[in-house]
């Protein structure tokens, strides 16, 4: 078994497989899938639609390769063709809709502190179960590090509409966590 080095310069690498090198674009799927279907797993609860959506975006990684300019982060690049092919997945579902405010209004109670530590499992689960628009724009933001500017371009809304989805995914997470009594911080 060839054994990949750890460095994060993949250029030699990345240079094979742009050529089309079977084997230099094995190395970086098996660099990379896991990271990535993370990501898809973000946006889409199904973990066999994501892992579809994740191999879907690897092709689409290969083939434009070639476009690749090495001057930012080679797993960002990446990491924006599987948001990209996620939220083209959701479109096509008709899963991305976005609500307004006085739709959820009385779904939001008053927040109190947290106390205690979520685990990841439990956190995901939240995520996962607000609407499909509002934990869209909350994975971007908090999870992806995308700025509202960058947020309104890609799913086809305004920057306030971005703002606003955030906003509303924040409360309603505030919400679950009261909800289950779970905390976190000092006392």
């Amino acid at each position: 078994m060839k054994l990949i080095s750890l460095h994060k310069n993949y250029s030699k690498l990345i240079a094979s497989a742009s050529k089309g090198n079977r084997r230099a674009q094995h190395d970086l799927f098996e660099l990379f899938a896991p990271k990535m279907l993370s990501v898809c797993r973000q946006y889409i609860k199904n973990n066999d639609l994501a892992e579809e959506v994740m191999l879907t975006g690897f092709l689409k990684v290969f083939k434009y390769l070639h476009t690749y300019k090495a001057e930012g982060s080679f797993e960002g690049w990446i990491r924006r063709i599987m948001v990209n092919e996620s939220i083209s997945q959701l479109r096509k579902d008709k899963k991305l809709e976005f609500k307004t405010e006085t739709e959820i209004e009385n779904s939001i109670d008053h927040v109190a502190y947290i106390e205690t530590e979520l685990e990841v499992v439990e956190i995901q689960r939240m995520i996962d179960s607000l609407p499909n628009g509002y934990k869209t724009v909350f994975v971007l933001y908090a999870v992806e590090g995308y700025k509202h500017s960058e947020i309104a371009e890609l799913l086809e809304i305004t920057e306030s509409t971005s703002k606003s989805q955030l906003f509303k995914a924040r409360k309603m997470l505030q919400s679950k966590v009261t909800q289950n009594n779970i905390s976190y911080g000092t006392p």
